[in-house]
């Protein structure tokens, strides 16, 4: 795994650059000389953060407002409970 360091400057001109540094380790981003962002891959982010995803975090994705959504209809609804 290789760190790579890049001012914001650097970053703004050669993101593309960062992006594919980026996946060979972190690219941390420095503001004033002061760490201040880190660029990840994803694939290194799922790891991370354990690779699990909220509902919320994908119905948030672009383009979800497309996608249809058929939830079928429940087979055996619920009973009155018997408190006898």
């Amino acid at each position: 795994m290789t760190i790579t360091t890049l001012s914001s400057r650097e970053f703004n001109q050669h993101a593309s650059e960062a992006k594919k540094a980026a996946n060979n380790g972190p690219v941390f981003i420095t503001d004033r000389g002061r760490p201040a962002h880190v660029l990840l891959s994803f694939d290194e982010y799922q790891k991370i953060t354990g690779g699990t995803r909220k509902i919320a975090d994908l119905l948030a994705m672009p383009g979800m407002e497309d996608i249809e959504l058929n939830i079928p209809p429940l087979r055996d609804p619920a009973q009155a409970a018997d408190l006898s």
